[in-house]
């Protein structure tokens, strides 16, 4: 029985998974939202929101706590200065686990992880919907197809001008650099 024993083991020993932890933090503060398996944002949680609560303190010693964990300075910078602020009416709750479904391939459950308030989900929001859009996909694609070609059917006499105009001066163009090498040739002999 494994009673007292919180935590998941995630397939690894002790300091693989703290490391992958402080890898994963490091990635979450940076990018504000980052996309891993269910078992490893969960344990992400807890461990970014630790963080996130000795940023909001702003002591000497709790950058150091954090600096324990973060060694990227740069991202400590920044969960300090900007990240910590935002979340300073807030007593916890400040990161969300969204489920993608199984991964391609092997069927994991797939998660986002992200700080609450992250501007940063157009990307994985794409990823939520792509199911639901799936069917309308294809009808899309035939009324664009649809457009393009009434399109061409329509086109303006103006259009059609502008296409001569521009077909000229290439044929211009072309011809000024065809003289000015023949008179290259005409002075080197």
């Amino acid at each position: 029985m494994r009673h007292g024993k919180r935590g998941r083991k995630l397939g690894r020993t002790a300091s693989h998974k703290r490391a992958t932890m402080n890898n994963l933090a490091t990635s979450l503060f940076m990018h504000g939202v980052i996309r891993t398996t269910k078992p490893k944002a969960k344990e992400l949680r807890g461990v970014a929101e630790r963080l996130i609560t000795f940023a909001k303190r702003g002591d000497l010693h709790a950058r150091r706590q954090v600096l324990r964990r973060i060694r990227n300075k740069v991202v400590v910078t920044k969960l300090f200065d900007e990240i910590a602020p935002t979340f300073s009416d807030r007593q916890g709750g400040y990161t969300r686990v969204l489920s993608l479904g199984p991964r391609r391939g092997d069927a994991t459950e797939v998660c986002v992880i992200e700080l609450v308030g992250s501007e940063l989900r157009s990307e994985f929001a794409d990823t939520v919907s792509k199911p639901a859009s799936a069917a309308a996909a294809p009808a899309e694609v035939e009324e664009a197809a649809e457009e393009e070609s009434a399109e061409e059917e329509t086109e303006t006499p103006e259009a059609s001008a502008k296409e001569g105009e521009s077909e000229e001066a290439e044929n211009q163009a072309s011809d000024e650099g065809e003289e000015s090498e023949k008179e290259e040739g005409d002075s080197k002999a």
